[in-house]
């Protein structure tokens, strides 16, 4: 990853709400093709990060830069319930200036590698958890493949639901070659996902410690009880003992 370029960079980023210091000295950065997380305590924080690098809020001082384009997935359910998941999916799309038609004719184009074939003309009610999940990382995708923002995605989910949408991103993962940012509260989830995990102290939030995953990609789920795994959780979970 070291010879990839920088898709977000952050060096000294702070933010304050009226006299609450929520950001100080943050720095980070994702590499192309990356999948970072960043993992800290419930309103640590995070989110606001993602807000500032979206650029949906100023940040106080400190440098950012953003080389690509930038589609950000809310931690809440952003589907609107009167519209089939086709066109709610191709929403994106249509906002760009694609007609309808042909709008729809790019979903179809890679809706099966979403998990998503044969559910095109059903409404969000009538999806699982799990299903809505994809639909709405789908349509996330579609507003930008390049660089995603994921606030805790799974983070509804019962666990046997989260760890199938775990499985499935990590597969996904070898099709699409997407940049992803993507807050947690789960140690094991971060470990799984990730190449790397950035840990962020509670208010005001600094980084604490950048950590690379080495385990193979390929049999990440399967490792949960390796040693190598919990050498990397202990590492976190000493680092976060003071957070937690």
């Amino acid at each position: 990853m070291n010879s990839y370029q920088n898709k977000i960079l952050i060096k000294d980023l702070d933010k304050s709400f009226k006299n609450l210091k929520v950001l100080k000295d943050i720095n980070l950065e994702v590499n192309e093709g990356e999948l970072v997380s960043l993992l800290g305590p419930s309103g640590s924080g995070k989110s606001t990060i993602f807000n500032i690098i979206a650029g949906t809020m100023e940040k106080d001082s400190g440098l950012l830069e953003v080389n690509g384009d930038i589609s950000y997935m809310y931690q809440k359910d952003m589907m609107l319930p009167w519209k089939t998941i086709m066109n709610n999916i191709a929403m994106p799309l249509v906002l760009k200036g694609k007609h309808k038609k042909e709008a729809k004719a790019l979903v179809l184009e890679s809706i099966e590698e979403f998990g998503l074939a044969g559910f095109e003309d059903k409404y969000p009610s009538q999806l699982s958890g799990g299903m809505l999940q994809r639909a709405n990382f789908y349509r996330t995708y579609l507003t930008s493949s390049d660089i995603m923002l994921l606030d805790e995605p799974f983070g509804a989910l019962d666990s046997i639901t989260r760890t199938k949408m775990q499985r499935w991103l990590l597969n996904l993962r070898k099709k699409v070659n997407s940049t992803i940012l993507f807050i947690t509260h789960d140690i094991d989830e971060a470990i799984i996902l990730s190449d790397r995990i950035y840990i962020i102290s509670k208010k005001p939030a600094t980084v604490l410690e950048n950590i690379k995953v080495t385990l193979p990609h390929n049999n990440r789920q399967e490792a949960l009880t390796t040693e190598e795994f919990l050498k990397i959780k202990r590492n976190i979970l000493e680092v976060m003992k003071e957070e937690i």
